[in-house]
């Protein structure tokens, strides 16, 4: 058994199913509550996000942005590319990766989180963006057709998923050969100890889940991923003291990758 798997066995995952899909129902309806994790616009831009690019899309689905790091450079989309968003919120990389496949292309997005999925099918209806396509789901087991995807993209939501292989191994199965994964999330220097990983309230403040960085980068690899591009988010940052801490004590940190599934 892995340490994934035996993480994944020893939480109460239907505890944390509840508390994730709590506090981002809670980010979808009142983003201007406070978090442990900042939200909105200010933060897309500190993290690296074009105003410009911004400007094209919801207002409102930037108001619910919780990501951790900019990777839609990396996930390079090209019109007419199928873009499979895991855990896409209120919309915020869907509404931006639909501009950037244009008519001719589409984007799945998928979300556990209700509140969150009816937010970002209002909104896109609202701004005629048709090209979307929001869909309720789990990142392990994806409501996705195999080999359908050009691209996978992903913004702080696989360090809340307990079981992290089947989430890449998913991402590889709706990949099309030489398609891309791009990515960011909270990953740790080192292992964090089972009093943290097995506490549900953790996992869903996006401490208790984060994996180990050699840990997770093997996880993709073993998913027949070959990783091209790792680079660190120095710009995003924990609120409350507790995350702080775990910041400082096992080195908690965002990560943007790209990876690409072997011919």
């Amino acid at each position: 058994m892995t340490t994934a798997e035996s993480t994944a066995s020893r939480l109460d995952t239907a505890d944390l199913k509840q508390r994730v899909q709590q506090m981002y129902r809670e980010v979808a309806e009142h983003p201007t509550h406070a978090f442990h994790f900042e939200t909105g616009r200010p933060l897309a831009e500190r993290l690296g996000y074009p105003a410009g690019e911004l400007d094209a899309i919801p207002a409102q689905a930037i108001d619910s942005f919780a990501g951790v790091g900019y990777f839609l450079d990396l996930a390079a989309i090209r019109p007419g590319e199928t873009v499979v968003d895991l855990g896409s919120g209120s919309g915020t990389d869907s509404f931006l990766a639909a501009h950037a496949t244009g008519p001719s292309g589409r984007v799945i997005g998928v979300d556990m989180t209700d509140a969150q999925l009816a937010k970002a099918t209002r909104l896109a209806r609202q701004a005629g963006v048709s090209n979307t396509d929001f869909r309720p789901g789990y990142l392990e087991q994806l409501p996705v057709q195999d080999a359908s995807a050009d691209a996978v993209i992903s913004n702080g939501v696989i360090n809340l998923c307990p079981d992290k292989p089947a989430v890449f191994r998913e991402a590889a199965r709706v990949l099309r050969p030489g398609g891309r994964l791009a990515i960011a999330d909270i990953v740790t220097a080192t292992q964090l100890p089972q009093g943290v990983t097995c506490d549900a309230a953790l996992w869903a403040a996006c401490i208790g889940g984060a994996m180990q960085q050699d840990d997770y980068r093997h996880a993709i690899e073993q998913a027949g991923l070959r990783i091209e591009t790792v680079r660190a988010n120095d710009r995003y940052r924990f609120l409350s003291e507790r995350a702080q801490g775990a910041t400082r004590t096992y080195g908690v940190t965002s990560i943007s990758l790209l990876a690409r599934k072997e011919p």
